[in-house]
């Protein structure tokens, strides 16, 4: 659903369109530019912003003995957390690997 700001605008623009002379054909030209951005703001960008916001959220929510996945499918259990990695223990025998934070998938995965 479009914000009632994006609708006015939307409206202004026909009205304008419709009123008829010169200036007319340019909002022809316009208006399917404007739409496109509209719908590429809508349903691409702000849900990309959101889901990096989210990942970020859980990544620094992480606190040592959480669960996690990483994008490459190793799950571990963190033992100490650094500005930009994590040292995570994949298995009983004390495997440890550090993974960047922003490899990190999800948290809560079955881990060791």
């Amino acid at each position: 659903m479009l914000p009632s700001s994006a609708v006015a605008f939307l409206s202004i623009l026909l009205a304008a369109q419709s009123s008829g002379g010169s200036s007319g054909s340019f909002f022809t030209l316009v208006l399917p530019l404007i739409l496109i951005g509209i719908v590429f703001y809508f349903f691409i960008y702000r849900p990309q912003q959101k889901r990096e916001e989210e990942h970020n959220e859980m990544v620094s929510s992480l606190e040592q003995g959480d669960k996690i996945v990483t994008v490459g499918g190793i799950h571990g259990t963190v033992q100490r957390i650094d500005d930009d990695s994590v040292l995570a223990q994949v298995d009983s025998k004390g495997t440890k690997v550090r993974v960047d934070k922003q490899a990190i998938s999800r948290k809560g995965g079955d881990g060791s």
